[in-house]
């Protein structure tokens, strides 16, 4: 059995230190090894499978990402593929969004709902055929949810784990890298578009999304046992580009404006309550849904928290905070941060918290006491941070 030191336990100088041991209980991707290989440290748990999620300093990591071409192992991002006569209209009752206008070749970026608004996860949703969808799953149990679903919607679905693995190609030279790797038919993928193809005979499903604010793609495997191949031809083609494998940048991510399920969102959260996600509640959706008339209801009684944008002063976050500070108003808890993490290019701390709504206005002071025993002061701050019109990635 392979043992291996969480390298954020290590950098929070023997705080908490642990060993993750690999076993047959998670599973590992096609790319697990080859990972390795090329130097990755540590992982974390994510969607039941190992996520590699450490190669190097993540500030490093992060300027490599701004400023060259970066690969990730994104296995764990799991699909769940939807198809038969009727996947329309049960994709389409799983979420606030109105797919009618996602024709075949697109994506969407999407919020599955409960019956009570909450959110039941926060996938990239792609129509590879007018009958056929994938739901690149975030870190929760989509599937399950979707086959629940199915068993008592009277329709005619099928729904299953196809084989597809995902791989994030991202960076200012994202582009060059997958025109030389797969030619110039992926310059007809516009932003949030994607198509089948094949390299050399390895089965592709290509999107132009990505985690990152960035320029990018996933490519998705469709065939595991080829997955050392695919990494290294990725490598290969990329090495006059300067590319590197990476783990997941919290610090881009949140720039961007990006969420990540489980710890930002979660059941008990809905669109409504998430600056930004409002948008997912599509008010002129003709179509019933999961959880519309607990939404339509939130919407009119007006929503009593929100998840806000923070600025946080004081030192670098490096590394950043690894439990939910606590957000205080005259001794008591208020609310909480859920993410904050050190910002390079801004060169400030950065993050998200949950807070009642009369304190979630832009400017409105805060104080966080922090896991480390002290208080640090902040404020409500508009998000994304960095290029709110997606301007970057659509280039």
């Amino acid at each position: 059995m392979i043992s291996q030191r969480s390298t954020r336990d290590e950098v929070n100088g023997g705080n908490g230190a642990t060993t993750l041991y690999f076993g047959p209980w998670y599973r590992k991707g096609p790319f697990f090894e080859a990972a390795i290989r090329s130097g990755c440290t540590g992982h974390d748990i994510y969607n039941h499978m190992y996520l590699p999620a450490s190669y190097s300093e993540p500030v490093d990591e992060y300027w490599h990402l701004l400023n060259q071409v970066t690969l990730w192992d994104v296995s764990v991002e799991r699909i769940v593929e939807i198809s038969g006569p009727d996947a329309f209209r049960f994709t389409d009752m799983l979420t606030p969004r109105d797919l009618s206008t996602c024709a075949p070749g697109r994506g969407r970026y999407v919020v599955i709902t409960a019956e009570n608004g909450g959110i039941v996860n926060d996938p990239v949703l792609l129509r590879l055929e007018e009958d056929r969808f994938w739901l690149a799953a975030a870190d929760s149990d989509l599937l399950l949810w979707a086959k629940g679903i199915a068993v008592f919607a009277n329709m005619d679905v099928h729904i299953r784990e196809p084989d597809a693995s995902a791989l994030q190609i991202q960076g200012p030279k994202a582009k060059d890298v997958v025109v030389q790797l797969l030619g110039d038919r992926v310059l007809g993928l516009g932003y949030y578009h994607c198509g089948e193809m094949e390299l050399d005979g390895i089965p592709l499903v290509v999107s132009r999304t990505g985690w990152t604010g960035e320029i990018g793609y996933e490519l998705y495997l469709c065939d595991a046992s080829r997955g050392a191949e695919l990494w290294d031809r990725i490598m290969e083609t990329g090495r006059p580009h300067d590319i590197r494998p990476i783990a997941p940048s919290d610090a881009r991510r949140v720039e961007a404006g990006i969420f990540n399920y489980g710890s930002d969102l979660t059941l008990e959260t809905t669109p409504l309550e998430v600056t930004g996600l409002e948008r997912m509640v599509e008010q002129a959706k003709d179509r019933d849904y999961i959880g519309r008339e607990a939404l339509e209801r939130q919407r009119r009684g007006g929503v009593r928290r929100k998840l806000v944008g923070v600025e946080i002063e004081g030192e670098p976050l490096v590394p950043e905070a690894t439990e939910f500070w606590p957000v205080t108003e005259d001794g008591r808890k208020i609310g909480h941060v859920t993410v904050a993490v050190y910002s390079p290019r801004l060169e400030r701390n950065i993050g998200y918290a949950w807070l009642p709504i009369e304190r979630a206005q832009n400017d409105t002071a805060l104080t966080l006491q922090t896991e480390y025993g002290d208080e640090r002061a902040a404020r409500v701050a508009q998000i994304p941070f960095i290029d709110p019109a997606k301007a970057i990635p659509r280039a």
